[in-house]
């Protein structure tokens, strides 16, 4: 796999699980790791999942549909050979064989085994069907939030931009020459209020309060 900046995401709370998540290339991967920290013989079952033959399967076509570097030659191989009991296929095999880019061996800092978000939540399901609506839960909430900030963030650097423009429109065409410091102040507070309403639907008092 061609070398992609790693990002840490976040970490969420599933069964009492802290799973982290994972940026490559923009794309949500999750520590199957993490999923299984808790289980009994949880690497052993990761392992196990990527041995079966409807997980070769899954991957296969997961990757023909996302990675246009996929080796599909090496994937007919591998899953030819998937079903016999001398059939033995690790993460990195996996990756080196077949350009993947769905699942990702990690070391060092949250390191461990990762897996595109759709590739984790098929996993889920070997974990448990509650843990899996579960995990997709969690997931779906942690985006809404990431939603919710980056609307904040958008709407306060505006802020930030129109605050310079409407404050030279108020000193040109609403500050009279002759006006006392504290009548000045108030025309650029209420003016200030006007563009913190239009943006945030609330003035700068009901912020602080």
């Amino acid at each position: 796999m061609r070398y992609c900046e790693v990002i840490f995401v976040s970490k969420i709370n599933v069964e009492g699980s802290e799973i982290s998540i994972i940026a490559i290339d923009n794309r949500d991967y999750i520590s199957l790791t993490d999923m299984v920290r808790n289980v009994e013989n949880g690497v052993a079952l990761i392992e196990k999942w990527l041995r079966n033959k409807n997980t070769i399967e899954f991957l296969g076509i997961w990757e023909e549909m996302y990675n246009a570097n996929f080796n599909s030659t090496e994937f007919e191989g591998i899953k030819n050979e998937a079903g016999f009991n001398r059939f033995i296929l690790s993460v990195k095999q996996w990756v080196n064989k077949t350009n993947s880019i769905g699942i990702v061996a990690k070391a060092g800092r949250y390191g461990g085994t990762y897996a595109h978000k759709d590739i984790a939540f098929e996993f889920a399901s070997w974990v448990s069907p509650y843990f899996k609506l579960y995990l997709i839960k969690e997931f779906e909430r942690l985006k809404e939030e990431e939603q919710k900030q980056l609307g904040w963030d958008i709407k306060r650097n505006l802020a930030k931009i129109n605050y310079k423009i409407h404050t030279d429109a108020i000193k040109n065409k609403l500050v009279p020459e002759k006006l006392s410091k504290e009548r000045i102040n108030y025309i650029y507070a209420s003016e200030a209020d006007i563009l913190n309403v239009a943006l945030f639907g609330m003035t700068a008092k009901e912020w602080r309060e």
